[in-house]
């Protein structure tokens, strides 16, 4: 490559790292000065047009580039992104598979170059020349590059692997891409997205603790906020911090937080750091204090909840998406508590408790968290819905007396659906002759991903026949109507869609794991007075399953009478849930 067409190629990587396409344009355009059919600068220009949205002129440039140079890295990598962008999910995976192994080839070839190169000064003895120190920077400057490119191939590769369902391959590519990035900032957030990827699969509860303490040291050079001279005020003043406070599942939880506590005695300041839309309004309205963190760096939000004399913040997010854990570690109140979010440990020095209960972190079992359990019994959630939308009514009528065979599903994220689960729910369909299953999720949207279900099913002699893969709609709560019996998933249980199957009415048949997040299904259960649906093995899971099938009377009393149950249980008790968690709060600030 020329000395100057690598150097634009160098800024344009910088551009593209600080997120200015058009600034990428313009280097393209210094390219192409040079050199008007520079596979460079097309497959640079193919990048950026991408990044502006216009996918068929980004699709042109790339293939233009590939036609100068086929093996072109960046034009292989612009090729994959649009693969993913129009949703060709095969396709998509295939080219990063392969570009992510080329491109490591790559850089091992440019990093024994120089090595070779700095041997001979060290063979010959002689003295190092300016020829000899602009080569070394050339092949430095291809490095860099080369690892940009790897670098966000892992990414995207990433994206494609969770939505085909391999969430553990997944999170190896964000672990690795985690490590090809100077920005710490960046570095912390994708190695955080690798934590979360991990519990979707049995993982040792001491590695998962091992793992997550690793994530504290991406901020060891912060000084974490005194609090030697806060002032409690008459009130104990809790604040609330999360980028859900909107349209999404854990809004469904939050709600208690915000409408049922006592305001005689606490005083309540919620912190948001993500989008905002109709359900962050109704949030709004609430006795509360409201603070707009959005778009501002964790120093600065940090800086304006100390301000704010907050005794105690609750994050709700952990490793999940837009994670708030980078505020958290400059210690902005005197105690902080995660939950909620996330299911595990969140490895970080500056959280000192994690809400849990009895069932989902018994003291009789391993320790395997770096915060202290608080236990709210009997379980760490209460259900709310309502506030996102309003609830469909249920179909009294189960679905086998009109179709005469039971109908199972599952609307959880395909992702938690490991080849471990569906041996299990194989056994289940054998077990109950003419039966179906029912499998809802984004995947089910795309052909190819409909496709690479099939394939697998194939792969586990799986009865493709006896299952109907639905799309994601917005009337998935309506549809559970269609549904007999849900089934959980396992070790990552469900949350949302296990509450959400309850109250519309469907009995839920989860197994109790040996961590937080493979028993919260338990949890979830056993506080919505239907602990009988709670198995104690796989093997116990599928013998339920089959029973349950078997007792029509039984799943026709769940249909009519389950929602007006679980009303009346703990699980949506949320004067009693606040009332206990306000007993917490008491205790761990005297």
């Amino acid at each position: 490559m020329d000395e100057k067409i690598l150097d634009w190629v160098v800024l344009a990587e910088k551009f593209s790292a600080d997120g200015d396409p058009l600034s990428m344009r313009t280097a393209a355009q210094e390219i192409f000065a040079l050199d008007k059919n520079s596979a460079d600068g097309l497959a640079i220009m193919a990048e950026a047009t991408l990044y502006l949205g216009n996918i068929d002129e980004a699709e042109s440039f790339a293939k233009f580039a590939l036609s100068i140079e086929p093996n072109h890295l960046r034009g292989r990598l612009v090729t994959g992104a649009i693969a993913a962008k129009r949703f060709k999910l095969r396709e998509q995976l295939k080219i990063f598979d392969e570009l992510i192994h080329d491109t490591r080839e790559e850089i091992k070839n440019l990093q024994s170059r120089l090595q070779e190169h700095n041997r001979q000064f060290a063979f010959n003895r002689r003295q190092r020349t300016a020829d000899d120190d602009n080569f070394q920077k050339q092949l430095d400057k291809k490095i860099s590059v080369t690892r940009a490119i790897l670098f966000k191939a892992l990414c995207w590769s990433a994206n494609g692997f969770y939505l085909a369902g391999e969430p553990a391959r997944a999170s190896t590519s964000l672990l690795e891409a985690s490590t090809l990035t100077d920005d710490n900032a960046q570095a912390a957030e994708l190695y955080s997205k690798h934590l979360f990827l991990r519990n979707y699969r049995d993982v040792p509860p001491m590695q998962t603790k091992e793992l997550a303490q690793k994530y504290n040291g991406f901020f060891a050079r912060i000084s974490p906020f005194r609090h030697d001279k806060h002032i409690r005020g008459e009130k104990i003043h809790v604040g609330y911090i999360s980028p859900d406070f909107r349209e999404h599942a854990l809004a469904n939880f939050i709600v208690p937080f915000v409408r049922d506590f006592d305001a005689e005695n606490f005083s309540v300041t919620c912190y948001a750091t993500g989008k905002k839309d109709l359900v962050t309004e109704k949030f709004k309205s609430f006795n509360v204090e409201w603070r707009t963190l959005t778009g501002k760096e964790p120093f600065e939000a940090a800086q304006i909840i100390d301000a704010d004399n907050v005794d105690i913040l609750v994050d709700f997010s952990g490793h999940s998406q837009d994670s708030c854990l980078p505020i958290l570690a400059h210690k902005p109140a005197p105690i902080q508590i995660c939950g909620l979010g996330y299911t595990a440990t969140t490895g970080l020095n500056a959280v000192d408790y994690f809400l849990s209960d009895n069932l989902c972190t018994p003291e009789n079992l391993p320790n395997n968290f770096t915060e202290k359990i608080l236990r709210l019994n009997p379980c760490s959630l209460c259900y709310s819905p309502g506030l996102i939308r309003e609830m469909p009514d249920v179909e009294l009528r189960a679905p086998f007396l009109k179709n005469g065979f039971v109908t199972f599903a599952s609307f959880n994220n395909f992702a938690k659906i490991s080849d471990d689960v569906l041996y299990i729910w194989r056994a289940i369909l054998e077990g109950v002759p003419h039966s179906r299953l029912i499998l809802k999720g984004k995947i089910f949207s795309i052909d190819d991903g409909k496709q690479i279900v099939r394939e697998r099913f194939r792969k586990l002699s799986f009865p493709i026949d006896r299952v109907e893969f639905r799309p994601y709609s917005p009337d998935y709560l309506e549809q559970y109507r269609d549904v007999d019996i849900a089934l959980d998933t396992f070790p990552y249980t469900g949350g949302t869609t296990t509450c959400e199957a309850l109250f519309m009415g469907v009995p839920v048949i989860t197994v109790r794991g040996k961590t937080h997040g493979s028993r919260l299904g338990a949890s979830i259960l056993v506080a919505a007075d239907v602990a009988e649906l709670v198995a104690h093995s796989p093997m116990d899971y599928v013998k339920k399953a089959i029973q349950l099938s078997r007792r029509k009377e039984l799943i026709a009393a769940y249909h009519v009478g389950l929602r007006e149950h679980v009303k009346d249980s703990a699980l949506m008790n949320s004067q009693r849930y606040m009332r206990e968690l306000e007993k917490i709060y008491t205790t761990i600030i005297n």
